[in-house]
């Protein structure tokens, strides 16, 4: 074991936590490129609000998806969630339950994906003013992106993906649901 690392933990750990016991995070996000093949770790939020759900893009997207990110070594997926919506739409989000354990296979760009996604559940505080507004904008470091609810019954009409979500978010599963999904290139997954 490296020196301090193991000191580290010990001081960090916190059998209280919630989600279980708490380990520090390294910073390090979960993906790596192999050829061309990119493998990636998701935590995925699914806020949904008077038969809305949020979705979300960036410039370089040419898609709508389900808000979320990288999940960081020794990072807990709920923690995960949390971490990315308040860095990018500065809201502490109260992580519900695992819906979707998914892996999701598509092509964007030069590469072919593989990710590993947990979808969640989420609620923003309920007197967030996001949830009064049709549209706002986030951050994602320096890059802004662009969140905006969508009615759940008009998903179908909506470039979003993964495509399982159109017909998925109408009908919330009650148990934890694996899927295994593949996107082809042609229904439009690239930048």
């Amino acid at each position: 074991m490296a020196e301090g690392v193991g000191e580290a933990l010990q001081t960090d750990y916190n059998t209280d936590h919630p989600f279980g016991p708490k380990r520090p995070a390294m910073h390090r996000m979960i993906t790596f490129d192999e050829d061309r093949i990119r493998f990636t770790h998701r935590v995925v939020g699914i806020a949904l609000d008077r038969d809305r759900v949020l979705l979300h893009r960036t410039d370089h997207m040419n898609f709508w998806a389900l808000p979320g990110g990288r999940a960081e070594l020794l990072e807990p997926s709920p923690e995960t969630l949390v971490r990315e919506m308040r860095e990018e739409m500065g809201v502490d989000v109260k992580v519900d339950r695992l819906l979707w354990l998914a892996e999701n296979f598509f092509e964007y760009g030069p590469r072919s994906h593989h990710e590993i996604g947990f979808y969640f559940l989420m609620h923003l505080p309920p007197d967030s003013p996001l949830r009064d507004q049709a549209t706002f904008l986030g951050h994602e470091g320096d890059m802004p992106v662009y969140f905006e609810w969508h009615p759940l019954a008009t998903l179908e009409n909506v470039v979003l993906y993964p495509t399982f979500l159109r017909t998925g978010l109408k009908s919330i599963p009650t148990t934890i649901v694996h899927i295994i999904h593949t996107d082809s290139q042609e229904e439009g997954v690239q930048p």
